[in-house]
């Protein structure tokens, strides 16, 4: 029984799933001319059949509204005589295809002046009326090969007056209505495919246009935006498909630059530590090296390592805020930025023991990735203990959304403050400092991120001040 519903099953949705691949296979344009045809079909099927059966009832109602009509004046005039009625000749009533007949009920004998050959259809419906059983019949006969309307009405006490006319006239106008209708129909259909392909190939040449530049875009990778026209929804995604170019390009000269950046910045540590495991090597080959001078040469060779890992690690952190935009910032969530700020200053404290660090970190929530807020905490903080001279103070505050931190260094040279944020960035003082030149582009970017602000500027007692700014929050408490 399971297979044999199964197999029905199959068979029932196996046109369904063909006209389904047929369609799949079909383009666009011609698949919206297909169901403007099908459209317009239905709508006139449904309009030829209601039109059809209108006129139909219309003209069946006429003649049978005729029928009864001649029949009661027949019976209502002096010719009302059953005996009479019987011999009423068919011109006699308007109507030459009239079938005349009187029907006595009491021996369901009939009389016709036209002879049994002529004389219309008979049968238990008029033979109720001629014994009072109903007011008056009216049905479809046949006789002969041929339909005829059959009424019948009262003649007299156990008599029928019977009309019958033929339904060819009927059948005839109805057949050259529904070859009008079917001939409109076609036509209508046709029209309606023809202009369906028309507005297809009109709507469609924008999308066209569209199709062909992305593929030249994946062809070429030339990165050109496309003239918009309009401002329908096409051309709402044109500039939709422009809008992702201009970020497509920006993304590549941002990796562009980084590649080139990265280069450059690892070819000096490189080159330096080839040329120190150079020495190292030839010392094993039998030159001769100081103990002092090996130690440092390996002293070397490991802080070269220690900066190669630390320039990776901002390259990969880089790399990572690069896939995010201010309204995408990875792993989002409600963070206390206050317990941030002071987690960071707990780190940095531990890395530089001969610095001082005073903070006023309040509470302030916001929403954003931790791990991003802390790195970015994390990398001022740093940059202000390096700057700081031995038992300096770096001064911390967030105060409402605004952290500032501070430093007791030489400060920053008014030509280098507006590229202190920019990646590799390095002042001519800072090139003799370890640091890769990332961490206030880190900064920056996870700022930004969070839809805030960035700045720094010279303290007024000296030193540097960065200014971070985060978006309007609710602040705890």
């Amino acid at each position: 029984m399971t297979g044999l519903v199964a197999a029905t099953h199959d068979t029932t949705n196996g046109p369904v799933r063909r006209a389904r691949r047929t369609l799949a296979g079909m383009s666009l344009r011609r698949r919206i001319s297909l169901l403007a045809a099908l459209g317009v079909g239905l709508a006139v099927l449904l309009t030829s059949v209601a039109a059809y059966a209108t006129v139909r009832n219309q003209l069946y109602q006429q003649r049978d509204e005729s029928l009864l009509q001649r029949a009661r004046a027949a019976v209502s005039t002096p010719l009302g005589d059953p005996g009479l009625l019987a011999q009423v000749p068919a011109a006699a009533l308007g109507a030459g295809d009239l079938r005349i007949a009187l029907v006595r009920g009491r021996d369901a004998r009939a009389f016709s002046a036209q002879g049994p050959l002529n004389a219309p259809p008979l049968g238990a419906p008029e033979l109720a009326v001629a014994r009072g059983q109903t007011a008056h019949s009216l049905r479809t006969a046949s006789t002969g090969g041929k339909e005829y309307r059959v009424v019948a009405v009262p003649a007299g006490p156990q008599f029928a007056l019977v009309l019958a006319q033929s339904t060819a006239e009927i059948e005839q106008a109805l057949r050259r209505l529904g070859l009008v209708l079917l001939l409109v129909g076609g036509a209508g259909v046709a029209l309606a495919a023809y202009a369906g392909l028309v507005i297809a190939r009109t709507g469609l040449r924008p999308v066209e246009r569209l199709t062909l530049a992305a593929e030249h875009v994946a062809a070429t990778e030339q990165l050109d935006p496309i003239e918009v026209q309009g401002g329908d929804e096409i051309a709402r995604v044109t500039s939709a498909f422009n809008a992702m170019l201009v970020a497509l390009a920006a993304s590549r000269d941002r990796q562009r630059a980084l590649v080139a950046d990265a280069g450059h910045e690892l070819r000096t540590p490189l080159t330096s530590l080839r040329t120190n495991l150079d020495l190292l090597a030839q010392s094993e080959s039998g030159e001769s090296l100081g103990r002092t001078d090996r130690a440092e040469l390996v002293a070397d060779v490991r802080a070269q390592v220690t900066e190669l890992s630390d320039l990776v690690g901002d390259l990969v952190e880089l790399a990572r805020t690069d896939e995010f935009t201010s309204s995408s910032i990875g792993p989002v969530e409600t963070v206390d930025l206050g317990d941030i700020v002071r987690r960071a200053v707990e780190r940095v404290t531990r890395r530089a023991p001969d610095v001082r660090f005073v903070t006023d970190a309040r509470p302030w929530l916001m929403p954003g990735d931790p791990q991003s807020l802390e790195r970015a905490v994390t990398n001022l903080l740093d940059n202000a203990a390096k700057w700081s001279p031995a038992g300096g103070t770096v001064t911390t505050s967030l105060v409402d959304g605004v952290l500032s931190v501070g430093d007791e260094g030489p400060g920053i040279a008014d030509e280098d403050l507006p590229h202190v944020f920019e990646r590799f960035y390095r002042s001519a003082e800072a090139r003799t400092l370890p640091g890769s030149g990332l961490g206030l582009a880190i900064v920056r970017h996870a700022v930004e991120r969070h839809g805030g602000t960035v700045t720094a500027t010279r303290a007024r007692e000296g030193g540097t001040l960065m200014v971070a700014r985060f978006p309007s929050s609710h602040p705890l408490g």
